[in-house]
């Protein structure tokens, strides 16, 4: 296709034909009408569009400055809000901790009542059981006594001695202490 157009154009005589814009005789139509419609284009972008732009730019500019405002005021408000909530958050822990120690000191009176109770019934008890443990000890040791004399005599009397009760007594006594 290419080669077609530089044939026909070589097929001329050489002369090359101007590109039809390029012509001299259009010129002053085309910058008539590059002057009307610069003109238009001019009035209708000063005048309708460029003011219609500049108000909604401006009313967006406000808009976002606005809303940055009110975000900071905002923002201000959640810090303080976070503030109060952890003032009230310490405030609650600290009467936790109160109300806690409080049950604690009043458990452990409780626990030191009830333990010198219980403490003062074991003691009572353990004077009662002594006292028991010791009188029966005495009369057991008082029928070990009579049982080892009358044992002692038994076996007197078998090997053929005789020995009066009192010195069996004596010799029983002696023998217990010892032991």
């Amino acid at each position: 296709m290419m080669i077609a157009f530089l044939a026909e154009t070589a097929g001329h005589g050489g002369e090359a034909a101007a590109f039809p814009p390029f012509e001299t005789w259009h010129m002053p139509s085309q910058l008539f009408w590059l002057a009307v419609l610069f003109t238009a284009l001019y009035l209708a972008l000063s005048r309708f569009i460029l003011p219609k732009m500049s108000d909604t730019i401006e009313k967006r500019a406000n808009r976002v400055a606005s809303d940055l405002d009110e975000a900071a005021r905002l923002n201000n408000q959640a810090v303080e809000a976070q503030k109060a909530l952890e003032l009230r958050l310490a405030q609650a822990r600290a009467k936790a901790r109160e109300t806690a120690e409080k049950a604690r000191e009043k458990t452990e009176a409780e626990l030191a009542s009830e333990t010198a109770r219980v403490d003062a019934d074991l003691a009572k008890k353990l004077e009662t059981a002594d006292a028991r443990i010791s009188k029966l000890r005495a009369d057991a040791m008082t029928n070990v006594e009579q049982i080892a004399v009358d044992t002692a005599d038994a076996m007197i009397t078998r090997l053929g001695v005789k020995a009066s009760p009192a010195d069996l007594k004596k010799a029983v006594s002696t023998a217990l202490e010892q032991a």
